[in-house]
């Protein structure tokens, strides 16, 4: 569990209300062409304080949804940017820069849902037994080359650590065994939310 009292512990429902906003503002911004907003000019213009936790240095991904369906999905593993910067790069990125989709138009921006994953750091496991599957976040490595899962993904699918494992090296362009020798595992934790 993420301590809501230590640095990236829980943030508060208005914290969250605040970053899904800028999202979603990230993601109209891009979608037209723009630059993401600034944070501390929408927190002015909300009211919203910048807390101490909105300006620390995580990692976090933007996933945008559609019906039910991936439509975009970037982010930062680890913490180069204060959340609240990572958020509106992340949105942006999210909505014309996944290389898996084409970019969202202005017209579908109202209907995405919106998901935040702000992350712990990570730390490295020695082994697949020290994974937890729906708690942990992983970052496969091997041979040069390296994948991630957000801890949501391998519930969504139903998979179990191997299969999980198993994904994650092929995602990485490596044998679907690979992460069974010579491979570093890394985990983290993530606070999921979202809102349309």
């Amino acid at each position: 569990m993420i301590d809501s009292t230590a640095p990236g512990g829980r943030l508060t429902d208005a914290e969250r209300e605040f970053l899904l906003d800028l999202a979603r503002r990230a993601v109209r911004a891009a979608a037209a062409g723009g630059p993401p907003p600034i944070p501390a000019a929408l927190a002015e213009e909300s009211g919203v304080a910048l807390a101490p936790r909105l300006l620390e240095a995580r990692g976090a991904f933007v996933t945008l949804t559609a019906q039910d369906r991936l439509r975009g999905c970037i982010g930062y593993i680890e913490g180069i940017k204060p959340l609240v910067e990572a958020v509106a790069d992340n949105g942006a990125a999210a909505a014309v820069n996944d290389p898996r989709f084409n970019p969202v138009e202005s017209a579908e921006v109202d209907d995405l849902m919106i998901e935040i994953s702000a992350l712990t750091p990570l730390h490295q496991v020695s082994g697949p037994a020290e994974i937890v599957v729906g708690r942990h976040g992983i970052v496969l490595a091997k041979a040069g080359r390296r994948s991630v899962f957000l801890p949501q993904v391998a519930p969504e699918q139903g998979w179990d650590v191997e299969t999980t494992l198993t994904q994650l090296a092929l995602k990485a362009g490596l044998g679907p065994d690979a992460w069974r020798t010579a491979a570093e595992f890394h985990v983290f934790e993530a606070e999921v939310f979202h809102g349309y």
